[in-house]
This record gives C-alpha cells, structure tokens and sequence, in this order.
C-alpha cells in the first residue's frame, strides 16, 4: 500500500472528518473547563495564604511564598481534576469518544491486518528475562492464529561482548524452539548513537519501507498476542491515527518498593489514565514502549533534529517519546491514548535507587523540552502544554524546595529579629502582623484533600466495578491503600530533594552515563548510605535549626524532614524482597495477576527460569563462541571479514593471544574486536579443537563435553 499523508485521508473520507471535528470540539471544551476550575480554584487558595501570612503578602518572602503556593497548588488541583474526570467517566461506563467507544468487536475483527514489526531495543539487559519476555509475546501472538503478520526485531545496543555473544546465542535458540527463522531477528549496532531513538531509526533506515506498522517494547514489556492484533485493526479503521499508545500495567514486581509502585499503578491508574485520555483524545502523546506506530508517516515526520541551543539544550534529545508524537501531530496524524486495552505490562523498577536513577535520565529529558515547547514551530498546543507537564513533573521539586526555604525564613525572622511595623517606606500607619492558625489548618487540609480524595475514589471504583476479590476483598484493599499512602508519604520528600538535585544538574548540563537498568537486585547499606546521605545531612540540620528555634515550627517540618533523615533504611527496607513476599501471602497490595493468575506471566516465569538455568550451567558466553560449532557459525553469520591494514594486523595479533592465553587476558574492546571478525572466529575454533588436552583450550574442550554430556544424560 502507498503511504500517504493523514490530511489526504480526511479530505477524502467524510467519516473520518467528522469524527475529527468531534472529539477537537469535546476535548477545547473539556481543557476550557479544567483549566477554569483550576485557576480559579488555585485563586481562591492562594486569597487566603494571603490572610494566613502574617504581613498578608507585604514584602518579598511572602510574595515568594503566595506566588510558589499558587503554582505548586495548580499543579495539584490538576492531578485532582484528571482523577475525578476518571471517576466520573468510569462511572457512566466508557468515554464515548474514545476509540475503542466507537467501534464494535465485529467491526475490528472484519479488519485485515497488515504486516507490524515487534521491536525491543535492548542495552545490557538480563538475558533470561529479556528474551523470555520475547518469546512470551510470540507464543501468544502464535495462539491467535495471526502470527503471520507479525516479524520480530531484538536491537540490541549492547558494548561487552559477554552480554551481547549472550544475546546472540540465546536469540538462536529461540529461533530454533520458537521454529521461527525467519521472523525472529536480532541485530546489533556496532555504533550506539542517540541512545534508543538512534536504535529505532537504524532499524527503519534497513527494514521500515516493509512494515505498514511498528509496535515498540522495552526490555521489560510484556503484551498478549489479542492486544496486539487489536492494536493493528484500530489502525486499519482509523486511519489518520499516526501513534496509539496503551495504559502499561505494573507486574511481575517482588520488592517492596515495586510492589507499592505495582499497588498503586492497577488501583489508582484507572482513573488518571481514563481521565489523562478524557482530555486529550486524538492529541495524546507517546511513552517510547507498548504503543503501535504507523510506520512511513513516521520515518517522513518523526525524524529527531539535534538541539541547537546553549548548554542543556544542546546536542540529542535525551527523552525522544514526546517529541515525536508532537511531531506526528504537526503533520496532521492524531496520536491517541487507549486506558481500556488490556493485556498491556510493563515493570517497575525493584528499588529507590534505581527508580531515581532512571528520573535523573528522564529529569535532564524533560527539561530539554522547554526548548522545544518555545522555539519548535507549529506544534499543536495540546502537545506544547503536554510539554510543560512533563517540565513541572520534575520542576515541581525545585519550586516546593524553595517553598520550604521561604517559610523557614519567614519563621526565622518573626522569631529571631524586631517586628517590622512599616514594610512600605513612608507609610504614616504601622502594619500590624497577624496570625490565622485556623485558616492554615484550612488551607492544609484542602491540600490533603486534593491530594487524597481520588486515592479514596479510587477504592469506591474498585469496588463498583467488581474488583475489591482482585485485591483481597475490601478490609485489605482499605488497608493496602493506608500502607501505599503511608509509603509514599515517607517516599515524597525523598523523591523532592533528588529531583531537585538533577534539575540542577541538568541545568548545569552535567555529563549523563546512560546504563542498563537493574531489574532485580536489592540496595546494599552502603549504596543507599552514599545516595541518600547529602539529604540525611540537610534535613537533620534543618530539623535542629527548626527545634531551636520554636517547637511548633520543629513539628511542622517533621513530615518533610523526617522521612529524608530516615532515607537510607527507607531504602534498604524498601527494596527487600522479604518483606514483600510476606505482604503477598497475607493478600496485602495484592493486583489481579496475583489473584487469579496470568498466563502471559506463568509462561514467563516458567521460561525465564529455563534460560537461567541453562545459562548458569553453562561456559562463558566467550567459550562457547569459539568452542561450540553451532554458536561458531551463529556468530560468524553476523561477523564482518576484514581485510589488510592496520586493522586486520591488530586482530592477528589478538587472534593469537587469545588462542594462547586465553580470552580473560583480552580487554572488552579488544574481545570484541576479535569476534566481530569472521576469520578470527573460524581460525580460534579450529585451532581450539586442535589444541592439546593440557593447553588452556584443551581443558576447556574437555569442560565443554563433560557438560554436554551431563545435559544429555537422563
């Protein structure tokens, strides 16, 4: 089929037209509406820190104080608006103006289906889980009959040569269980520029024109086979679509941190994201993982440009998602939010630390959207406000930080210096300070109630729509939901000090290492001392300096300041695996999964055991890529032949150490230059079978065969 532009299809398709005025006109109604509610809402607030501050806005820290209340307050009110847009939604059954509200089953299943590549781009990821995920996926893709359709890319990004000979051989025998050949590939790139976007770009330059459609997974993803087929029949009704993004569910999650973050996402994620859908509908925007893209619109629209302004905005984009549904909407195509497809999953990360160390990838990916959001032209505005969101979820950090430090120095100075009765130079009457402690308790509590209202709508949606049994029945969920808000209490100003911190450091442009993520290992006392000792520091000294100076301002700064003294146990606790195992058998955050089983996670489990079983019985992955024939040749099919020159002498000389010394004594760089040569790898697994039975490779001959044997044996 000729790809062609969205704006061709909706001249030329009268029904499309009109479903495009529609949900325009819905969604400028729906933002007008939120936006009214939120600015007067945060106006009324903000009137009465005005009558809560002693001086009623009269110098300039409670000006600082009033102007961060308002906005800090706006950003909370809009979260508090989006969920009760959720609920509200929910309650009436579904958004009519969704996509999946205004098609039946049967219209979906009279679509053809065109042919999508599944791609994962991978870097450093655990094999075992990686590819059992992988193979997951194709087997229930396989179960719908539709497998046909479907191609599927493993873009590894991967620099040791351990992983990626891992990878390699691992993606073959999946080709050879699977029976799939030729629809499973895997490739890696020599060069990792741009990061995952550089990886999505290299596979449409070589493989794109073939696909009408791309799905894209992370590492940790996980989709059933229905969803997917769904995915591509929605696109083959809706043409002008250019991105639809599914809601990912948490899963699969151990530690207690995960399981909080996996708690809160399947209880409270409903609502948000129904809500988040509810205001966006055709102008959505991307989350880089477990959405369907349409493929030539997006290699002729979606190409990144390198940053050209100063410092932070300088060079590649780091956060590449967002940008390229803006840019797929500049050029006509709608992107679109579906909370109501199922069967869409992804993980969370096991412990604070790394689920800090990934916002600080994300903080600096953020931040660089300003530029865009001002200087890029013709963006749609809901992809520019799309842009700020993403900009105050960080910000917001900062900006509550510097909230905290204006009213200590407001206490401060009413205690340790004179009143000041004339503010204002030449005023003939004094300005008398006065105190409103019951308008603070007000204004407090509607913070709190903003803040937790929708987690209490939450529960009410659970149990209207039949869930509450998911969830251990309504005595646990009630409980499991005190110890979220409980946890996350404890979590917020954590995750304050350290967004603040890479804020700052973006905005000094700081060096940023981009690194696999751990998926499975627990905090050591001693990494979670490191990470979170600059914040134990500040806020215990903020906590004396507060008891020093007044008893209730002491007590006032206890919820912030205690949690972030207590940081670092915080952290280890948090991250144990024990403690999480023993909430799940007293059906505490319990999710569905746990309740009535998935297929898509049993196979898992049970696949991802099978790999690290056999991953751990066996030689390094540099053993066996020269002493095993068949991986041999594996690895020489994706190998380079090199020839003459400066080059092809190095590798000589590598060649024979290694048959020497063996492939300890090589460095990463040097090892890999070695197996990428087609030659080098032939030469060493001859000469390696050659090899006496007391050389180094003899013996590894002999541990080779001894364990083929024992895996042969019954």
């Amino acid at each position: 089929m000729k790809p062609h532009d969205a704006t061709f299809e909706t001249v030329h398709n009268p029904v499309a037209t009109k479903l495009r005025v529609s949900w325009k006109r819905v969604a400028w109604f729906r933002r007008a509406l939120l936006t009214t509610i939120v600015f007067l809402q945060s106006l009324f607030a903000s009137s009465y820190m005005i009558a809560v501050l002693p001086y009623h806005g009269g110098n300039l820290v409670e000006m600082g104080i009033i102007a961060l209340f308002f906005v800090l307050f706006a950003w909370i009110s809009v979260g508090f608006w989006i969920g009760m847009f959720g609920f509200i939604i929910r309650c009436f059954g579904r958004d009519r103006h969704s996509l999946l509200g205004r098609h039946s089953l049967a219209d979906l299943q009279s679509q053809r289906l065109a042919r999508t590549a599944i791609v994962m781009p991978i870097y450093h990821e655990p094999i075992p889980r990686t590819f059992g995920g992988i193979r997951t996926v194709y087997r229930s893709v396989e179960q719908t009959g539709q497998i046909d359709h479907f191609d599927f890319f493993i873009l590894s990004d991967s620099r040791n040569p351990d992983v990626w000979l891992a990878e390699q051989a691992t993606w073959h025998q999946l080709c050879q269980e699977l029976g799939a050949g030729g629809r499973l590939f895997y490739r890696r790139r020599n060069l990792n520029q741009h990061y995952k976007s550089g990886n999505i770009a290299d596979f449409l330059r070589r493989w794109g024109r073939n696909y009408e459609y791309m799905i894209v997974l992370d590492a940790d993803s996980l989709m059933g086979g229905a969803t997917l087929v769904k995915l591509v029949q929605l696109m083959q009704m809706e043409p002008q679509i250019g991105i639809l993004q599914t809601s990912p569910t948490l899963l699969n999650a151990r530690s207690l941190f995960a399981r909080v973050q996996q708690f809160a996402n399947q209880v409270y994620g409903p609502l948000f994201t129904t809500g988040l859908a509810s205001l966006q509908l055709g102008d959505a925007v991307y989350w880089g993982h477990n959405a369907i893209i349409r493929t030539q619109a997006f290699m002729r629209h979606a190409g990144l440009k390198r940053l050209n302004g100063p410092g932070l905005f300088h060079g590649s984009i780091l956060s590449h998602d967002f940008v390229e549904a803006a840019l797929m909407g500049r050029a006509g195509y709608e992107v679109w939010l579906e909370p109501n497809l199922s069967d869409s999953y992804e993980e969370s990360p096991p412990t604070l630390v790394d689920d800090l160390q990934r916002d600080k990838r994300w903080a600096k990916g953020n931040l660089q959207h300003l530029w865009v959001m001002l200087f890029e032209p013709r963006l749609r505005l809901a992809h520019r406000m799309a842009f700020f969101n993403g900009i105050m979820s960080y910000l917001a950090s900062p900006l509550w930080l510097a909230f905290l430090i204006l009213t200590t120095i407001e206490a401060a100075r009413l205690v340790l210096f004179p009143i000041n009765y004339f503010p204002e130079p030449h005023s003939l009457f004094p300005l008398w300070p006065e105190w409103n402690p019951d308008w603070a308790i007000g204004l407090a509590s509607s913070t709190l109630f903003l803040l937790f209202l929708p987690k209490i709508l939450a529960i009410f949606d659970v149990i209207r729509s039949r869930r509450r049994k998911f969830h251990g029945g309504i005595i646990r969920l009630v409980a499991s939901v005190l110890l979220e808000i409980f946890l996350s209490s404890l979590l917020a100003p954590i995750r304050m000090l350290a967004h603040t911190r890479f804020v700052l450091e973006s905005l000094f442009n700081m060096t940023l290492r981009w690194a696999g993520q751990n998926r499975t290992d627990e905090t050591r006392w001693s990494a979670a001392i490191l990470n979170q000792a600059p914040g134990t520091i500040i806020a215990g000294s903020w906590a004396a300096f507060a008891f020093w100076l007044d008893k209730m301002f002491f007590y006032w700064s206890l919820p912030v300041a205690g949690p972030l003294v207590f940081a670092a146990p915080t952290s280890v606790f948090l991250s144990r695996v024990g403690p999480g195992d023993r909430l799940r058998r007293w059906k505490l955050l319990q999710v569905a999964e746990e309740h009535h089983g998935s297929p898509l996670l049993d196979e898992l489990h049970a696949k991802t055991q099978s790999l690290s079983d056999r991953a751990s019985e066996s030689s390094s992955p540099a053993v066996q890529a020269i002493l095993d024939p068949v991986l041999n040749q594996v690895h020489q099919s994706t190998a380079h032949a090199h020839r003459g020159g400066k080059k092809q002498a190095m590798i000589l000389a590598l060649r024979k150490r290694c048959f020497q010394q063996g492939p300890e004594t090589l460095t990463h760089k040097e090892f890999s230059h070695l197996v990428r040569d087609r030659a080098s790898l032939q030469w060493l697994h001859e000469q390696a079978w050659q090899a006496s039975p007391h050389s180094y490779w003899g013996k590894a001959l002999h541990r080779h065969f001894q364990h083929r044997t024992e895996l042969t044996t019954p």
